[in-house]
């Protein structure tokens, strides 16, 4: 099984932010995960388009995570155009979660679709999508703790998906976590403060990798 650590620049430093993104590309990161929220869906406001625009020449892979309300209306094709290669959808922000997954897939990119720690997994049942993402925190803020339910719900969410869609943990991922959540099923681990946090990002990363592989 392919483990994936795809670093959250919500929790890096903006102002040095492309010798952030080489660090850790530098350690063997091959996606960068941008965190985007609109302040309705979730209180905080957060990067826009423009931030993939500043990155997509870096040449790794932009997995945008939608945290916004009715992601459809505008802000998927905002940023497929800006270079993202997957793009993230909350099944709690929009009625319309089947037509928004192949809007995505219409732009030319991967669509993922998140659910929150209380969602139940039945939308899985009825949509495929290519990344299934189990939120281990409440969606919002970085530097929160890993909810331990989430590794009996991630579980519970391969056996629904097969083994053919990738299973994304984000939240409270680091190296004492994602063991358990590869362990559980996961293959794409997403982590922020636990990588740009620290005082050396890429030893960071890839303490994280060698966790999440020693279990695989």
């Amino acid at each position: 099984m392919n483990v994936e650590i795809a670093p959250s620049i919500l929790a890096a430093d903006f102002g040095a932010l492309r010798d952030q993104v080489k660090l850790v590309e530098d350690a063997g990161a091959a996606i960068i995960h941008v965190d985007v929220m609109d302040g309705q869906f979730v209180p905080p406001l957060s990067m826009g388009p423009q931030v993939c625009e500043a990155l997509r020449d870096m040449g790794l892979h932009l997995e945008v995570h939608l945290m916004v309300d009715r992601p459809e209306t505008l802000q998927v094709e905002s940023f497929a155009k800006a270079g993202a290669g997957t793009i993230i959808i909350h099944a709690e922000a929009t009625p319309a979660v089947d037509y928004a997954l192949e809007l995505i897939r219409s732009h030319g990119c991967h669509a993922g679709l998140a659910v929150n720690p209380a969602t139940p997994l039945a939308i899985y049942e009825e949509v495929q999508p290519d990344v299934a993402l189990c939120m281990s925190v409440n969606p919002g803020w970085g530097g929160q703790s890993f909810i331990a339910s989430s590794i009996e719900k991630i579980t519970r969410l391969r056996a629904i998906v097969g083994d053919d869609v990738i299973i994304e943990v984000d939240g409270g991922v680091d190296a004492k976590t994602a063991g358990l959540c590869v362990a559980a099923g996961a293959t794409r681990l997403v982590a922020g403060s636990a990588i740009f946090g620290q005082d050396d990002p890429a030893r960071a990363f890839n303490d994280i990798l060698d966790a999440a592989t020693s279990r695989n």
